[in-house]
């Protein structure tokens, strides 16, 4: 178990660091084209043409068909990037992409605690305990500090 946590783990970490330096590129290509909107759009051909090649290189394809067949809303995630990826170019140039993301990482905090709390979308049950909570709390802390401004 360890051997999955520990690569599962880099991967996670990897994308998380993605994420800033995502909102920078993107926020520095929609103020330089004067549209967040277009430079959203650019990204996302770029991730779609990236998911079809992966998907053709691992033998995935056909699962493409079974797409019809899903329900409606888990669809709704693809608008949730989209509005990410916009809100985040467009936030990140007049607030500063610190700010932005540590607001999108509280954010997260709270959907992940709700999530696994719940066991919403079909999340694993994990029901916020005095400890867990308390580990939350001070995560959230600790983002709020490190982008406090300085005094």
């Amino acid at each position: 178990m360890v051997p999955d946590f520990t690569k599962y783990a880099l991967i996670m970490l990897a994308a998380g660091i993605g994420v800033p330096v995502l909102a920078a590129l993107n926020a520095q290509m929609g103020a330089r084209i004067g549209s967040p909107a277009v430079a959203g759009a650019a990204m996302f051909l770029i991730a779609c043409v990236t998911a079809i090649v992966v998907a053709a290189s691992l033998g995935q394809t056909s699962a493409f068909a079974r797409l019809a067949d899903q329900p409606r809303h888990l669809f709704i995630a693809g608008l949730l990037i989209a509005f990410y990826l916009l809100s985040i170019s467009w936030v990140a140039p007049r607030f500063g992409v610190g700010n932005a993301v540590m607001f999108v990482l509280v954010g997260q905090i709270i959907a992940i605690s709700l999530i696994d709390h719940f066991g919403l979308f079909g999340a694993r049950l994990r029901p916020l305990d005095m400890t867990r909570t308390g580990g939350i709390v001070l995560l959230a802390i600790g983002v709020i500090l490190a982008q406090r401004p300085p005094t």
